[in-house]
């Protein structure tokens, strides 16, 4: 009896056939509005670090190694693929992959460095204005900032002048050890 209910079962099963993908050998399309890794566009940024500013996970890290030289550093192993890097972006340098497949045992592979030329008026030492009112004014933060990449933090720490003290003390940051 309970032999002729297994075979009963057995071609109930095999009846339909294969339902299910074969994903890791075709890739599943993804939808039109998905949001995956960012991608910028070097050529486009002009350093204003409002991806920095709204970033809710902090992953977008900037540091002003002198008053001409502003690194940006995007950590990928804490997005949240949100977005707002994206929206608030003044230039459309950031724009949102449909990459969503980013596993890897390296933390260099899934960050990117940019380092950008920030050209400087000679009498005041801040950033042409390229408007009435730049993106760089219209952020949260302005003037020079001091986040640490090499530690992966964000430091919440602005001055209006590039101050080679305050750059010394942040680059000299470490987590603490105990909590």
């Amino acid at each position: 009896m309970w032999l002729t209910s297994k075979i009963k079962q057995v071609l109930l099963v095999l009846k339909p056939g294969v339902v299910t993908l074969k994903y890791p050998f075709v890739p599943r399309p993804v939808p039109d509005t998905f949001r995956g890794a960012p991608y910028w566009d070097h050529t486009k940024c002009v350093g204003c670090g409002g991806c920095a500013n709204h970033c809710p996970a902090r992953t977008i890290m900037v540091r002003d190694i002198c008053q001409e030289i502003r690194v940006m550093m995007y950590d990928g192993s804490r997005c949240t693929y949100c977005g707002r890097c994206a929206d608030v972006c003044p230039e459309n340098a950031i724009t949102m992959t449909n990459k969503y497949e980013l596993a890897t045992d390296d933390k260099y592979d899934i960050t990117e460095t940019m380092e950008l030329f920030m050209l400087t008026c000679q009498r005041c030492g801040r950033c042409y204005e390229m408007e009435t009112k730049n993106a760089i004014d219209r952020m949260d933060l302005r003037g020079y900032r001091y986040d640490n990449i090499e530690a992966r933090t964000v430091i919440r720490k602005t001055t209006d002048q590039f101050e080679p003290k305050v750059f010394q003390e942040t680059a000299q940051f470490k987590r603490p050890e105990k909590l």
